[in-house]
């Protein structure tokens, strides 16, 4: 993303673009914030002086993390119901199966009937190996699993991997093929965010040689093994990354005597469960970086993409929250944001489009740092009006005027009477308003916009820019009291 974001402003302006990339995929805002400043966000108070005082006593520190490690490590097997007495029953060849679901595979987890789901998983298939296989070496593929995975073949452990985005190959030993029916089974680990055995379909094979094997792409058997809420939070590493001022120690500070321009920051999904605590955190992150270059430079970031599955029926969302929180940012002097609820992925948390990504910060840029008469930013909520069973909400940044993308009715919006329920709504572009109502309802008194972790919505102004998620209503969220 940021090269693209440079070679976009190289494009328009003809002068070379210098881009320091200081970046840890997944981590937190109160990572890449400075001590000094968490201190004064109650918060965070006590954590800094724990991680400090961490730093001060590292082996102290990894051998306490060590022993908390195996001790939950002890209570997820305790409470694993795949397990009894350390021995994985749930990988046996004679299990009945009787009472397992069925999951098509590869994909998260939260796509195909386990949503906001974070724990244990143990997944079978049972497959036939060709007579000319036996007593042959195997090799095992499953492309990328999140989090960590325990694989048996035959109810042997063949695998084991700690890591949400390393491909797994496994070796079969020649002492476990036998002709006729094999099974096998794969335990995960998932402790946050997408899990499950997700990547591409052809990876996912067991296979002979190059051109001998078994597609294992498609249904599985499935059983939850535990819950995540069952037992308390795993142990942090004690030089985890994702631990209040930790990334803002080893990469942002060492780089602040390099004169700089600007910024621009791609995150929020790490923090989407504390989406009301960014809202001081984020902008709190932004004036401390101003603070340290003794610069009020312009800070441009990108919204969360739309991602996960899209819901039937209008629906509380923390993404939804953290792209709120975003939106609020702008408030902060010389910000901008870059809106891609069009541009991300079902089941990935990284959308490929990073080239659209890149282009659209770099017409904030243009617009507000090179001073360009271009249009840089989607529709963004200004206010609303009721008017009689219907409401009216008006834009700023309607740029060559609103309208709809590829379909023919506008979608997104949900609307709600004094019972504070939503439905599905209505809504037609008046001009630079959108008009928005639903026969359930008499009287509305609140509106939202692509309200979800994935929204299905379509509206966009005259310069191809999509409209920023919002709401009307200020009813306290699903991440309210979430420290």
């Amino acid at each position: 993303m940021p090269i693209f974001f440079g070679k976009n402003l190289y494009d328009s302006k003809n002068i070379p673009i210098g881009l320091i990339n200081t970046s840890w995929g997944g981590t937190i805002a109160e990572a890449w914030t400075s001590g000094s400043t968490l201190k004064t966000m109650p918060d965070f108070t006590s954590k800094v002086p724990e991680i400090e005082k961490t730093y001060l006593n590292q082996d102290e520190a990894k051998e306490k993390y060590m022993k908390d490690l195996a001790a939950w490590q002890q209570q997820t097997e305790t409470k694993d119901r795949g397990l009894s007495g350390g021995k994985a029953v749930w990988a046996g060849t004679d299990l009945a199966e009787s009472d397992w679901k069925s999951m098509n595979l590869p994909d998260y987890w939260e796509n195909q009937g386990l949503p906001d789901f974070d724990g244990i998983v143990w997944f079978r298939k049972t497959i036939d190996i060709p007579a000319d296989w036996q007593n042959s070496k195997l090799t095992l593929d499953l492309d990328v699993i999140d989090d960590n995975d325990i694989t048996y073949f035959n109810g042997v452990e063949v695998g084991y991997t700690e890591a949400w985005n390393l491909s797994r190959t496994y070796t079969i030993p020649v002492s476990l093929v036998k002709a006729g029916k094999a099974t096998i089974t794969v335990k995960v680990l998932d402790l946050g965010g997408g899990g499950g055995i997700y990547g591409n379909p052809e990876l996912l094979k067991l296979s002979l040689s190059s051109d001998k094997f078994i597609s294992l792409a498609g249904s599985w058997k499935y059983k939850t093994g535990m819950n995540i809420t069952e037992i308390p939070a795993a142990p942090k590493a004690w030089d985890d990354p994702n631990k209040p001022t930790i990334l803002y120690n080893a990469m942002i500070n060492p780089i602040v005597p390099f004169t700089i321009r600007g910024a621009i920051w791609y995150q929020g999904e790490g923090n989407a469960d504390k989406a009301y605590q960014y809202r001081e955190l984020f902008p709190l992150m932004i004036k401390d970086w101003r603070k340290q270059w003794n610069y009020n430079f312009p800070f441009y970031f990108v919204q969360l993409a739309n991602y996960t599955t899209v819901l039937p029926q209008p629906a509380e969302a923390s993404w939804a929250e953290l792209r709120e929180a975003q939106l609020q940012t702008l408030h902060l002097e010389n910000t901008g944001m870059a809106v891609i609820i069009d541009r991300g992925e079902v089941k990935s948390i990284h959308p490929k489009d990073k080239q659209e990504v890149g282009r659209r910060l770099s017409l904030i840029a243009r617009a507000n740092a090179y001073g360009e008469k271009i249009p840089f930013s989607g529709p963004v909520y200004d206010s609303y009006k009721i008017e009689g069973n219907s409401i009216r909400i008006k834009f700023q940044h309607t740029d060559g005027g609103l309208k709809i993308n590829k379909d023919e009715i506008l979608k997104g919006f949900e609307i709600a009477g004094p019972d504070h329920q939503f439905y599905w709504a209505s809504a037609t572009i008046d001009g630079n308003d959108v008009l928005v109502s639903c026969r359930n309802i008499e009287n509305p008194i609140a509106v939202r916009f692509a309200w979800a972790a994935n929204p299905v919505c379509n509206l966009f102004n005259g310069a191809d820019l999509p409209a920023s998620p919002f709401r009307t209503d200020d009813w306290q969220g699903i991440t309210y009291n979430r420290k």
